[in-house]
């Protein structure tokens, strides 16, 4: 991938637009997580400490487009900005008819973008107004790198200059080191509750990796596939077949897809119940499987400590309660000990590795959900593409 970074680019005296992703989430009326506003702070002080000017959009919520309603307003969000930084956030919500006049180390938001008319349908006009109010715009959102918006597609072919911000280029390059020129043996953990929505992933990483992990109701759904009883356990009955090709195309390459041996069950989901360990042939037809077993759990960690390159999506287990907590913190514990380049994403993969202690281990943390996924699969995200075209047409005029 090759697109401009806002690391190698002249700001002084310029007006930069950061497309940031501060989408956080809020209890009681303030904000209960700051992860995502702090993730953003290195593009905005790099600028700030260059000589420019900065505005910050971001989306907030799921607006209604065209309506405004309190819940929206990204004011809270431009006062904790502010406090982060010491010094005033404005918010801007007539920007369109008054063109902010900012002076260098100035720092305003933009409202809710996602309240704009066009936003969401890429518009090109809507793209257009956002350019006009920057010499440079920066696109720091990879969370939302996966949609085809104004705020990050549109405005990046209007824009003077369109470059990644520290947070996008770290993501993106992080992403290539693991899924382009990884090392290897390369082993992917891929866990969720159903093979559907993870099916493409799954097709894609088994013509990349060397194993395949799979975990959750997920692997559930390839012990049937292998003949195995799970009782009542999650799983899709339906794509038994697919995930007998998903084993066979990794057996055909001298991989596999390692499934447990052991597994944790109980009688019933719930917090208070009871977590007994049984051999895969002995799952009763009344037991849920919530966690791999032991045993399972040492063989994945061996397998994990010799890897060249670790990608996780998503854990292994209930890891929320803790009697079903063993398998995924096993494998977070062992991806931290080994020497492979790990990059992990999704919300309960992060929130595991935070359960757990090891953020400070894992090689990169992705804060992109829906974008990370897409780069798994191998799509485009749209993006990204902007800022690879821009840069395509730079060295087309040369």
């Amino acid at each position: 991938m090759a697109f401009l970074k806002l690391t190698e680019q002249n700001v002084q005296g310029k007006t930069v637009l950061i497309r940031a992703d501060m989408n956080v989430p809020f209890k009681d009326g303030k904000i209960s997580d700051d992860t995502r506003i702090r993730a953003s702070l290195a593009s905005i002080k790099y600028c700030l400490d260059n000589g420019a000017s900065v505005i910050v959009m971001t989306h907030l919520g799921r607006p209604t487009e065209g309506e405004f309603h309190p819940e929206d307003d990204v004011a809270p969000v431009a006062v904790h900005l502010g406090g982060l930084l010491g010094k005033d956030v404005k918010v801007l919500n007539d920007w369109r008819e008054n063109k902010p006049a900012l002076n260098a180390g100035d720092v305003v938001m933009l409202q809710n973008v996602r309240i704009n008319k066009g936003e969401k349908k890429n518009d090109l006009e809507l793209g257009k107004a956002y350019a006009a109010l920057c010499d440079m715009f920066v696109n720091d959102a990879f969370g939302t790198a996966h949609r085809a918006q104004a705020s990050t597609e549109a405005v990046a072919q209007a824009a003077p200059v369109a470059c990644a911000g520290v947070l996008m280029a770290g993501e993106l390059d992080a992403l290539g080191k693991a899924l382009k020129q990884p090392a290897r043996p390369m082993v992917a953990i891929v866990a969720g509750s159903k093979v559907s929505t993870k099916l493409t992933i799954l097709e894609s990483l088994a013509d990349k990796v060397d194993q395949l992990i799979v975990g959750g109701g997920i692997a559930n759904t390839f012990l049937l596939a292998e003949g195995k009883a799970i009782g009542k356990s999650l799983a899709e009955h339906d794509l038994v077949e697919e995930s007998k090709k998903i084993m066979a195309k990794m057996a055909a390459k001298g991989g596999s897809v390692p499934l447990p041996t052991d597994v944790v069950v109980a009688k019933a989901f719930a917090a208070d119940a009871e977590a007994v360990v049984k051999d895969i042939a002995d799952v009763a037809e009344d037991d849920m499987i919530l966690d791999i077993g032991p045993k399972s759990a040492a063989a994945l960690a061996e397998l994990l400590k010799a890897a060249g390159t670790i990608v996780w999506n998503g854990p292994v287990g209930v890891f929320e309660f803790d009697q079903f907590a063993g398998g995924t913190k096993a494998l977070a514990e062992a991806i931290a000990q080994s020497k492979a380049f790990s990059i992990a994403g999704g919300g309960d993969t992060l929130a595991a590795i935070a359960k757990f202690g090891v953020t400070d281990q894992i090689g990169y943390i992705s804060t992109g959900g829906g974008a990370f996924l897409e780069f798994l699969e191998g799509k485009e995200l749209p993006a990204v593409a902007a800022l690879e075209k821009r840069i395509q047409n730079i060295d087309s005029a040369k």
